[in-house]
């Protein structure tokens, strides 16, 4: 029996709370992932899962194997990164995880750019705006834009993007250009839909907080973004996402010296001496790109 197989399954099993779900990213049957555990279990000479009706559980030894187990597959993943990176240059699979906006409007070109330089390397783009566990997932690395940090993950700053009002050229023409935070109350402003009708903004040490109602919220950055773009009204937008519309003049900028809420950005990975080369590759790659942006 493989050993490394055995353990590799017991480890999923116990992350993913089941031995079907384990069997289904293994790509295998779960009576086959069951008798891996079967045969862990006689090796070691003790019980290692409870099996209950929902899910199984680790026993007290089995929590302590966890443990070893866990260290012992990734320091096998690290010596053949570790050997394929003194042969060659970075190869294999590395899932990523963004949410949707950054995915579709930045990070899918930025990934495609990346592909070309590195052509050992295969890259799966996972676009959800949910929070999304790298353990559980079996996700390499997952960009986080706000939020809170989960304290058993290891987070790299990635970015700071100020948020600035935007409108249309069009809407400027018919609703005229607000020139003070106050005036924005006589305007048609467009919010995401999970945020408060408090706008808060900020100039050097001056800050302005507003009661804004607004007619049209939704849920997707991206159709927020069109919205704003077809003339519907003001929106507080970050720079990463209008920088592009600004300079070709498609959106102006409102209110210049004022500034929202910035959106700070991470990238999140599970715990773990040290990176595969081929993540750590990309996570230099996406960090690099990223601040020239």
């Amino acid at each position: 029996m493989d050993r490394l197989k055995a353990m590799g399954a017991f480890v999923r099993a116990v992350e993913l709370g089941s031995l079907s779900a384990a069997a289904r990213e293994m790509a295998t049957t779960q009576p086959t992932v069951s008798k891996l555990v079967a045969w862990l279990e006689r090796e070691v000479g003790a019980r290692l899962l409870e099996r209950g009706s929902q899910r199984v559980l680790p026993t007290e030894e089995g929590s302590r194997l966890l443990v070893h187990a866990k260290q012992l597959l990734e320091d096998y993943e690290e010596a053949l990164a570790d050997m394929a990176s003194g042969v060659r240059e970075p190869r294999g699979l590395v899932r990523l995880s963004a949410p949707v906006a950054l995915g579709e409007l930045r990070l899918s070109a930025l990934v495609l750019e990346m592909l070309s330089t590195l052509p050992q390397l295969e890259v799966e783009l996972l676009l959800e705006d949910r929070f999304v566990d790298p353990v559980e997932e079996r996700i390499d690395l997952t960009l986080r834009i706000g939020g809170v940090l989960p304290a058993d993950l290891v987070a790299r700053p990635l970015a700071v993007w100020p948020r600035y009002l935007v409108a249309s050229p069009d809407y400027v023409r018919r609703k005229g250009r607000p020139r003070r935070p106050g005036d924005l109350t006589a305007h048609e402003y467009l919010r995401y839909a999970a945020s408060d009708e408090v706008l808060h903004l900020r100039s050097g040490g001056e800050s302005a907080v507003l009661e804004l109602a607004s007619r049209y919220r939704v849920n997707s950055a991206i159709a927020l973004l069109d919205a704003v773009q077809s003339g519907a009204g003001i929106s507080l937008q970050p720079c990463w996402m209008v920088d592009e519309a600004l300079r070709q003049g498609t959106l102006v900028r409102l209110l210049p010296r004022w500034t929202g809420p910035a959106q700070t950005a991470h990238v999140v990975h599970a715990p773990r001496r040290r990176l595969p080369a081929r993540v750590q590759a990309v996570m230099d790659y996406l960090v690099d790109a990223v601040r020239r942006w």
